[in-house]
């Protein structure tokens, strides 16, 4: 990542103008594969992202919104995907098996079913971006042998 690049107005941006999309298009998947899928950009030059490709090209939009969920973020499970009054909801986690209360769900909402998923992929790369970014790290501290102390009770 570069120093000093504002993700947070990146993801804005490239999620307004998913919202806004009505369907899918070449060259939205396009776009998006280029500024919000880092591994995927990477993966391309190994050449492990034909298929991808090649169900962009074909229009297989569905296909290709999991594909990309799959390459760019291999550990987020698709834990929910319904239809409600013609509007499609998806979320991503990276803990399926827990209650939904407990985990932390990167969720979006569309009228076509591949932009949902794209929004929530995209949800999901702002939440590991950010996580990431924030993330502290805690000093380990070696313990001396002088400082140990005995609280079993022998009484």
């Amino acid at each position: 990542m570069m120093f000093g690049f504002d993700h947070a107005a990146l993801f804005d941006r490239l999620d307004d103008e998913l919202r806004l999309a009505r369907e899918p298009t070449r060259s939205l998947f396009a776009k998006f594969v280029g500024e919000a899928c880092q591994r995927v950009s990477a993966l391309s030059e190994a050449g492990k992202t034909a298929r991808v490709a090649r169900l962009i090209e074909t229009g297989a939009w569905i296909d290709a919104a999991f594909a990309l969920t799959e390459l760019e973020m291999p550990f987020w499970k698709v834990r929910r995907l319904a239809c409600d009054g013609g509007e499609w909801f998806c979320g991503l986690s990276r803990q399926p098996w827990l209650p939904d209360g407990l985990d932390d769900m990167a969720e979006a909402a569309h009228e076509s079913m591949p932009l949902a998923v794209l929004r929530a992929l995209l949800c999901a790369r702002c939440m590991a971006t950010f996580a990431s970014e924030t993330q502290s790290t805690v000093p380990q501290v070696q313990l001396d042998a002088a400082e140990l102390i005995c609280c079993d009770n022998f009484s």
